[in-house]
């Protein structure tokens, strides 16, 4: 967390995840080049470079639209969102790369000048063969550029939550323009079937992924509905320990923590990154989000001084084994008392 903007800078645990990061990226191109000098004895190192960054990127770029939906599916890929930015920079890096070489490679010793080369080249006759697929893929890095470049959080708190991630929801976008540029990169030459079929496998991947996560998340979205005050959530042997269940009441998700024998609700959504809260846990009495560790306090929704953010929490009732939560939230800042699960058994009794 930052409660000012400062220039980023990088802890033990972001620079070894850096380092492995850039070095698994150098060794796979190493290897690439390699292999292929040795396969294609003829093949220049420059387009060597240019198809190893291709393929380097492209191979980013699903593990990075992995991550996500890897996340709601099973919590053990958590913390691979903490770092996830890191990994979509270094991405865009490696996209730029073969983005220069192949400007150069193709575009930089005609006529017409490079930029404009790229997107009116191959404009007339056979189709697949003249098919100008390099323009897919320059405006696919336009957006990944967008995204890189406003990566940092002074972006994210000018432009605001929602602005944020609308603009870096167009990743999606990104992928889908890619994927024509490669697929018809892949008919301009088409020596061996091979590729194609890891790109329909990297495609149906995704796919998968994301309609499973968001299997998951119908079902928590199977709204409690009750003419009520409050509504009955879970029973308490549901809730781990320092955990939540998520459930959505009146068309918004509350997270319901348990914590040193009490309960306490709050809205699922962090203000940070809209991270989900409820797939967090509590840390040093703190409701911290899984994303980027942010911390609010279960009963206030006040984040620690010196930081600002605050969140909608939720009374909070124990009958018996059963919890009950109101269907609308409190004040923001209002001091909502977490239901002591032990008295609330003993009474019941």
């Amino acid at each position: 967390m930052g409660h000012i903007y400062r220039a980023v800078t990088w802890n033990r645990q972001k620079r070894i995840y850096d380092l492995v990061l850039w070095g698994g990226i150098v060794l796979y191109l190493a290897v690439f080049m390699g292999f292929g000098a040795f396969l294609f004895p003829n093949i220049t190192s420059e387009s060597l470079l240019i198809r190893g960054t291709a393929t380097c990127a492209f191979l980013l770029l699903h593990i990075v639209l992995s991550i996500g939906p890897l996340s709601r599916i099973d919590r053990r890929f958590l913390p691979l969102l903490y770092n996830r930015r890191h990994l979509g920079v270094s991405m865009f890096i490696v996209a730029l790369v073969h983005a220069v070489f192949s400007t150069i490679q193709f575009h930089a010793f005609g006529d017409m000048n490079p930029i404009v080369s790229i997107f009116v080249s191959g404009s007339a006759g056979n189709l697949i063969s003249t098919f100008p697929f390099q323009a897919f893929g320059a405006l696919a890095l336009l957006i990944l550029f967008l995204m890189a470049a406003t990566s940092h959080d002074f972006w994210l708190a000018l432009l605001s939550a929602p602005v944020w991630k609308a603009l870096h929801m167009s990743v999606y976008g990104a992928y889908l323009l890619l994927f024509i540029h490669v697929v018809f990169g892949i008919l301009q030459d088409l020596s061996s079937p091979s590729p194609m079929a890891i790109l329909v496998a990297g495609a149906v991947w995704l796919v998968g992924l994301h309609l499973r996560a968001a299997f998951i998340e119908k079902r928590t979205d199977k709204q409690l509905i009750t003419a009520e005050t409050f509504v009955r959530v879970a029973s308490v042997g549901d809730i781990e320990n320092n955990r939540a269940v998520i459930r959505t009441i009146a068309g918004e998700r509350a997270a319901v923590f348990k914590y040193d024998n009490k309960l306490s609700a709050v809205s699922n959504v962090c203000q940070h990154q809209n991270g989900p809260l409820g797939e967090g846990r509590v840390i040093d009495g703190y409701i911290t989000c899984p994303w980027h560790g942010y911390q609010y306090c279960p009963s206030t929704g006040k984040a620690p001084a010196p930081f600002s953010e605050v969140i909608p929490t939720f009374e909070v009732r124990v009958d018996g084994d059963d919890v009950f939560v109101a269907t609308t939230p409190n004040a923001l800042s209002q001091e909502t008392p977490p239901a002591n699960i032990s008295s609330a058994k003993s009474e019941s009794e």
